[in-house]
């Protein structure tokens, strides 16, 4: 009886939990939302520059917090959306989430709808640690506040097995203000929170592919401290990716991983995290690419690859131009080369995630430099911000677009970027 009673009552909460349509959907207003605030933020947060054990202090506006949200929802499953609201001691979040596939019978999932739509409130913590949740409603069901967590703790593994390690990252949280529409964060970062966070940003499978493609990076790395020819470590890499792919869903896959790693390294972040513990000690230091004769480019072109292959050209595109225009306000000036440098890297990662296998089997039979970026001598660089203004009028002007023109001319005498 007390199994029947336990069922029937599943029952009834899978069928008030999900809903025909979603509740929450399309974009926030984000999506405007100004790439260098997003940018200021990120870069006076880097974790990688923070000391463990070192308090932090940050404060969002709820513009912010929902440019962050939108960052995170965007590795999640299609269709997903989720909303902030901000007050004084309290928080909101209302998101619309569709139902894993294989979570539940497919049946009753297509006569009882297949959305999740969740509507949380939160109260602001009397003393250090999380908030407190006040009401949790999904769907139709309302859920007790007490069960809120271990429902949470429950779900999550089932539901989104990739994002189970975000939880780890909340112990580096130590205090929160809520505030009408701001955020106060209070927190420490632990030892072993930065790969807690790279963890949490990829599922689980992707992680694994990953780490594939650090070992082989390592391995083929050595000892050796000499710059690293970028046609000779992609070719290495995409070898690899065209042994590991059966189909072209795979070949995608394993090219976003590949260009994943060979970014990480680009940037001269270390592999160890993602080496197998056995491997990790052996690891030499980041060993820098070589592109033309320069280390510069090798990080435009995979940076710009990676960024295309998570989220399309338009993304890598404003985030190349953006850094250039903060180079010109505060760095070595605003360069045509290292926007064609962008472009060239934009089109390889379109192009690994649009024709996968063909573009494994074209780097796996060897490249040249000329292959991944056409000649660029003569485009203007190093302009200071005055300069660049006075010269181009800025971004978006007929002159700044002509010499985008120049630029997509050259890449196209390039037969592996057409």
């Amino acid at each position: 009886m007390l199994l029947l009673l336990a069922c029937a009552a599943v029952a009834a909460a899978v069928m008030l939990a999900l809903q025909p349509t979603a509740v929450v959907s399309g974009p926030s207003a984000t999506a405007g939302f100004d790439l260098r605030r997003g940018w200021l933020l990120l870069r006076a947060h880097d974790p990688r520059r923070l000391v463990p054990g070192q308090p932090g202090h940050v404060q969002l506006d709820e513009a912010e917090l929902q440019w962050l949200v939108d960052q995170a929802v965007a590795r999640g499953p299609a269709g997903t959306a989720v909303r902030v609201a901000l007050a004084e001691g309290s928080a909101g979040l209302q998101a619309s989430l569709p139902v894993p596939a294989g979570l539940l019978p497919a049946a009753l999932v297509q006569s009882l709808g297949g959305w999740l739509n969740v509507d949380l409130r939160l109260r602001q913590p009397t003393a250090a640690g999380l908030p407190e949740v006040t009401a949790l409603r999904l769907g139709r069901l309302s859920v007790p506040p007490a069960l809120a967590v271990p429902l949470v703790q429950w779900a999550l593994p089932r539901a989104a097995p990739g994002a189970l390690p975000a939880l780890e990252l909340l112990q580096v949280v130590r205090t929160l203000h809520f505030t009408p529409g701001g955020l106060e964060i209070g927190y420490v970062w632990g030892e072993h929170s930065l790969h807690a966070l790279g963890a949490a940003l990829l599922p689980a499978e992707e992680r694994v592919r990953l780490q594939a493609y650090a070992l082989a990076i390592s391995r083929a790395a050595g000892t050796g401290a000499s710059p690293w020819p970028l046609p000779q470590l992609l070719q290495t890499v995409f070898t690899l990716a065209g042994e590991r792919s059966a189909t072209e869903a795979q070949a995608a896959a394993e090219n976003r991983a590949a260009l994943r790693a060979l970014a990480l390294l680009a940037t001269g972040r270390p592999l160890q995290p993602w080496l197998p513990p056995g491997e990790r000690h052996r690891a030499g230091p980041p060993r820098p690419l070589l592109l033309h004769g320069r280390v510069d480019f090798p990080q435009h072109v995979v940076v710009s690859a990676a960024l295309a292959a998570e989220g399309g050209g338009p993304l890598a595109d404003a985030i190349g131009v953006y850094k250039e225009l903060l180079d010109a306000r505060e760095g070595s000036g605003f360069s045509f080369n290292d926007i064609a440098a962008d472009r060239a890297g934009t089109r390889l990662g379109l192009l690994a995630m649009r024709q996968p296998r063909q573009l494994q089997q074209r780097l796996a039979k060897g490249v040249v430099d000329d292959d991944l970026l056409p000649d660029v001598s003569g485009l203007p660089e190093y302009l200071p911000e005055p300069v660049f203004r006075r010269r181009y009028g800025g971004v978006g002007s007929p002159a700044y677009e002509a010499m985008l023109a120049e630029i997509e001319k050259r890449l196209l005498g390039s037969p592996l970027l057409r």
